[in-house]
């Protein structure tokens, strides 16, 4: 069954402003924080030494900031990118709350990257980097939701057809009939979250479950 989620209570839901968990979400496996942590050290270094250049220069100051801007990449960059994936689902027309059950759990391998790599007899070939993930159906009483899917981890193993799930859903149609997308999700009765990223405050969305469903 879909519960209708008003704009105010959605905002109470999703931050508009990253949270600690979005952000260790947002910054990414070790490749993609080295990739920050060049970036950063790159641009601070070339913009601050540009900066030294010019200090009789009216543009010193902003040459300055660019470099401290640069160097604290790594710490802006995860913030900007989880803000942005928040704003996205609020910029959706229509939520709602699903209570729903799990109709299927199944595992499915997933290529996270390749690349190309010389083998033994020197000729290039394309190694695949594979990953695990955990992919649940979930329906309600009017039948297919959607699919949450995340990377498989030992405490997943849990998880069970017909156990009950809540999650948002969004959906530019009013009758939500297309819905585009689903965040992460809550199972009451093991407590436990899951999903590839934390959308939702957790604490206050399982008190609004409890609001609006278990009580």
């Amino acid at each position: 069954m879909l519960f209708p989620i008003k704009k105010n209570e959605l905002n109470k839901l999703i931050p508009s402003v990253a949270t600690g968990k979005q952000f260790n979400s947002a910054l990414g496996n070790p490749q993609k924080i080295f990739q920050r942590i060049m970036v950063s050290a790159i641009g601070g270094v070339i913009t601050l030494l540009i900066s030294q250049s010019q200090v009789t220069s009216q543009f010193y100051s902003l040459w300055l900031v660019l470099g401290f801007v640069f160097l604290l990449y790594i710490l802006w960059g995860p913030i900007l990118e989880a803000s942005r994936k928040n704003s996205k689902f609020k910029n959706y027309s229509f939520s709602a709350l699903v209570d729903g059950y799990i109709s299927d759990v199944y595992v499915e391998e997933r290529v996270e990257n390749q690349q190309e790599q010389a083998n033994k007899d020197g000729r290039l070939e394309i190694v695949k980097k594979k990953r695990t993930w955990v992919v649940l159906d979930i329906e309600d009483d009017d039948g297919l939701i959607g699919n949450i899917s995340f990377p498989l981890q030992n405490k997943f193993n849990i998880l069970t057809k017909g156990m009950r799930i809540h999650c948002v859903v969004f959906s530019n149609r009013r009758d939500f009939s297309s819905i585009q997308a689903l965040s992460d999700a809550w199972c009451p009765e093991i407590n436990l979250w899951v999903g590839n990223y934390p959308f939702l405050l957790r604490p206050a969305f399982e008190e609004f479950v409890n609001r609006r469903i278990i009580n």
